[in-house]
């Protein structure tokens, strides 16, 4: 095991995906308190234990597919991390569910596309995706249904 491509991977993951949330807190105090969601809708203190939790499952995915198969095998990695973050600023930083709506669709097919050449490279790398795209599947229904109620 290389500790610092494993530290480096997680690291950076969790850093980059939660980059978005540091310029959108303000609106999820009040823009996002003031909407109509969903009776499904989670607290929000779940939202930071969940991403992080996410983020480091798929740290260590990217870090198994960088030091068995090199960086060029980890090039599908990177247009999913950049949708992740986009939608956060779509939906929070603009506020507006529903071009976010249409961004996690594209999303979900990035992560689609991540899952199965990870999974093609090394099985668990693709098995360590598997709670990502269930949340962000699960994310989609809750934009969809703010989208809707608002």
């Amino acid at each position: 095991m290389k500790i610092p491509e494993l530290l480096l991977s997680i690291l950076g993951t969790i850093f980059l995906g939660s980059l978005p949330a540091f310029f959108a807190m303000n609106n999820v105090g009040s823009w996002y308190a003031e909407l109509n969601k969903p009776f499904f809708s989670p607290p929000n203190w779940l939202f930071g234990p969940a991403w992080t939790l996410l983020f480091t499952l798929m740290g260590i995915a990217y870090y198994r597919i960088w030091v068995k198969h090199g960086f060029k095998a980890t090039l599908p990695y990177y247009p999913q991390l950049a949708l992740n973050m986009a939608w956060t600023f779509i939906f929070f930083g603009m506020e507006n569910p529903g071009f976010a709506l249409v961004e996690i669709l594209v999303l979900i097919v990035a992560i689609l596309y991540l899952i199965v050449s990870f999974w093609q490279r090394d099985r668990l790398a693709g098995i360590l995706l598997l709670p990502y795209i269930t949340w962000v599947s699960f994310a989609t229904l809750l934009n969809a249904a703010i989208y809707l109620l608002n």
